[in-house]
């Protein structure tokens, strides 16, 4: 008997503390978005449309874009024609879709309601990440590099409203991945992978101004910036959040997180990073701009790199691949 009520002691023990460390995680998985079969690949990027509860994601060897119901988690359109989907942007005001499509060395153009192509913009080859000033309308994309078999890469300018190239700028180095633009400044930062270092590029000049070595991790690709605390966070799949301070261009602090990162993003309203990475959410509080708290370690599974934080629906969503034969997903978190 006593053999038996220490047996259900343990038992309860285990499963309150797992239950107790469930509730004090920083996300809940809430539901599962199931996607077809035939969807394969890694994803690369989501876009969201809060009015209209779409959300958008490109998995890469589906050669679309896949367009969800928010609610039901039904994919309800596929915007093929795209060889290899990789960033994504959405004008509410415009109702436009703009896709790179680093196959082609593309920025393609869609309406978002017919889903019709409007119109396309030459680039190099491996059109990839963005970065979009809301001020000017203008987007700037990281093109050319290795696939397009030069040492150099462009960080290309491109006018949103008018569907056309204004600007080219050349930077050294045949891999560049995550940028993040300033508000307040010409300032757009970004990684040069091939160099492990970030370049600081004025957007008015529209030429490099700085360049910061990473050395505190290795292979920087995902970036996300705090502005008003002028820190720089660089994600690197090595196993590292790199801090920087933009007004020095030093690096302060490395904060471990899970190997093989793709996506970061910081929340200015929770003072709060999340770091998606090959099976786990990292998500750091920050206590003040020198000081950050690991508040836990999601599970979500295999090559599960791309996310996406909408603060006003409290949701993370995080893009699970195609594996074995297990077809492809989208975890739904909310944000605790």
């Amino acid at each position: 008997m006593k053999k038996r009520f220490l047996i259900l002691t343990v038992v309860v023990a285990v499963f309150g503390t797992g239950a107790r460390a469930q509730d004090s995680a920083p996300l809940k998985l809430v539901q599962t978005f199931k996607l077809p079969l035939d969807v394969k690949g890694n994803f690369d990027h989501f876009a969201i449309d809060l009015k209209n509860s779409r959300l958008f994601a490109t998995p890469e060897g589906y050669k679309a874009v896949l367009v969800l119901d928010l609610k039901s988690g039904k994919v309800i359109h596929t915007i093929g024609g795209i060889e290899k989907p990789h960033a994504i942007l959405y004008r509410e005001d415009l109702n436009h879709l703009y896709v790179t499509d680093g196959e082609a060395g593309e920025l393609k153009i869609f309406d978002s309601t017919s889903y019709a192509l409007l119109s396309t913009v030459k680039l190099l080859l491996d059109a990839d990440s963005i970065g979009y000033d809301p001020s000017t309308k203008f987007l700037y994309i990281d093109n050319g590099g290795g696939d397009a078999h030069e040492t150099y890469s462009m960080i290309s300018v491109v006018d949103t409203t008018a569907g056309e190239k204004v600007a080219d700028i050349k930077v050294d180095g045949d891999t560049l991945e995550a940028m993040a633009l300033e508000k307040s400044s010409p300032k757009v930062y970004v990684n040069n992978k091939a160099k492990s270092q970030v370049e600081v590029i004025d957007r008015n000049k529209r030429e490099i101004a700085a360049s910061w070595p990473v050395t505190k991790s290795k292979t920087n690709v995902a970036m996300a910036l705090d502005e008003a605390n002028h820190r720089l966070f660089v994600a690197c799949r090595g196993g590292d959040i790199v801090v920087f301070d933009t007004t020095s261009g030093k690096e302060l602090t490395a904060l471990p997180i899970t190997k093989g990162v793709d996506d970061l993003v910081y929340d200015a309203g929770s003072h709060r990073l999340y770091a998606s990475a090959d099976g786990n959410a990292d998500v750091y509080e920050q206590s003040d701009p020198d000081h950050y708290k690991p508040l836990g370690k999601v599970p979500t599974g295999p090559l599960a790199r791309t996310a996406l934080l909408v603060p006003a629906l409290k949701r993370y969503f995080v893009a699970v691949p195609q594996h074995g034969t297990e077809s492809a997903e989208i975890l739904v978190f909310e944000v605790r």
